[in-house]
């Protein structure tokens, strides 16, 4: 065992390097610059069950506290590159060059939904909220900063809500996280809840990340054991590398009745984080590194008429653990926000999820010819008969 869990930890390793190496501290300190018209403001509700810090630059903290809120604006500078976080090498923060806080304060609860209509206002989508839950060793400035990168990415103008729980943000604070996790599923369950009671909000997108996977699953039962059904509102769940035992989602899913969200699923069977976490636990597959094309779960994923599943394994990003290919791969990132996010039919006829997928990098390679963009657009396969009954069509040998 002992060795087991030395071996998790070298492979997770490479994790904590690129999450959080040589970024400041106090990210939430206000920028001083003058941020210039061409930047891009991303403004975000937050719900926190972390400790408030009396550090302003800091904002909250990784230790566990009562559901709090905050209201933060972040500039996306005009030379981002999608799929990047551009973080400052210091502060305060060049916002033509890097990410940079505009604005950082507490709300009181009672502010929150508030907070949530006037920026569904500024936003003018309608009432579309798309709610982002991080993962495992992600500080609070990480999550706020992510949410922002894959809100200014997806160009899908849906107000973004975070909800962030108390992450220590530490390579051997996963046995800490986790039961993080767990401690804030009812908090999560009482946002959705107050967003879903909100007027303005028509349309509730939930993105969870890795370990938020298990926070978003349990809240969402939750609400289903006490209310009878998700509410309605929430019509769409994106599990993106889902660090959750796949006999536990399987219980979970089924527990939230006959009317579930529908479920989009995001796997890499080549995540070295989720690899770390199976040799922690020792248990079954995790959900996020399962094998869709292999029984059990293949007849399982075929029977559950509720879920999509996309397998990224050979996708290639910048990210060395392969754990945050949702966000780094612009292809992805667009394809969340153009349909999943906006609440745009996908399955039109005969054209199937992968399809509308890879047509965002077919549109970038198009001049290359057939071939080349087939070997681009196939990394990202659907689980789904049509896609991959057309790609073959379309591309023969190239569809794995």
């Amino acid at each position: 065992m002992f060795q087991s869990t030395l071996k998790s930890f070298a492979v997770l390793l490479p994790l904590a390097l690129t999450a959080c190496g040589g970024t400041p501290e106090k990210m939430m300190t206000p920028t001083t610059f003058e941020v210039d018209s061409s930047a891009k403001t991303i403004p975000i509700v937050v719900a926190t069950t972390r400790l408030a810090s009396e550090d302003p630059g800091i904002l909250f903290t990784g230790k566990r506290g009562d559901l709090a809120y905050a209201n933060v604006k972040i500039s996306i500078p005009p030379t981002h590159v999608d799929g990047e976080i551009e973080w400052p090498k210091s502060l305060p923060a060049d916002p033509s060059k890097y990410f940079a806080t505009q604005s950082a304060e507490h709300i009181k609860p009672q502010q929150f939904r508030t907070a949530v209509r006037k920026n569904i206002q500024q936003y003018r989508t309608g009432g579309k909220v798309f709610v982002f839950i991080h993962g495992y060793n992600t500080k609070f400035d990480a999550a706020v900063m992510r949410l922002a990168q894959i809100a200014s990415d997806s160009n899908s103008n849906v107000t973004p809500v975070l909800f962030t729980w108390p992450s220590q943000g530490k390579l051997f604070g996963y046995p800490y996280d986790r039961e993080s996790a767990a401690y804030s599923r009812d908090a999560l369950e009482l946002v959705l809840k107050e967003l879903a009671n909100e007027p303005s909000v028509t349309d509730i997108t939930v993105l969870a990340h890795s370990m938020g996977n298990m926070v978003a699953l349990e809240s969402l039962r939750q609400m289903a054991v006490r209310n009878g059904e998700v509410s309605r509102k929430i019509r769409s769940v994106i599990l993106a590398s889902p660090d959750v035992d796949v006999d536990v989602a399987r219980t979970l899913i089924s527990g939230m009745g006959k009317r579930p969200p529908h479920f989009t699923l995001f796997i890499s069977r080549d995540d070295r984080a989720l690899m770390a976490s199976r040799l922690i636990w020792g248990s079954t597959d995790r959900l996020g590194q399962i094998n869709p094309l292999q029984e059990p779960y293949r007849a399982e994923l075929a029977e559950y008429k509720h879920m999509d599943v996309f397998d990224l394994t050979n996708l290639q990003t910048g990210d060395s653990t392969n754990h945050t290919k949702f966000a780094q791969s612009p292809a992805v990132v667009q394809f969340v926000g153009k349909y999943l996010m906006s609440g745009k039919p996908i399955d039109t006829g005969r054209m199937g999820l992968g399809d509308h997928i890879g047509a965002f990098v077919l549109g970038t390679t198009n001049a290359v010819g057939n071939a080349a963009t087939a070997a681009v657009a196939a990394p990202i396969s659907i689980i789904d008969p049509a896609t991959r009954e057309n790609l073959t069509d379309r591309f023969g040998a190239f569809v794995p």
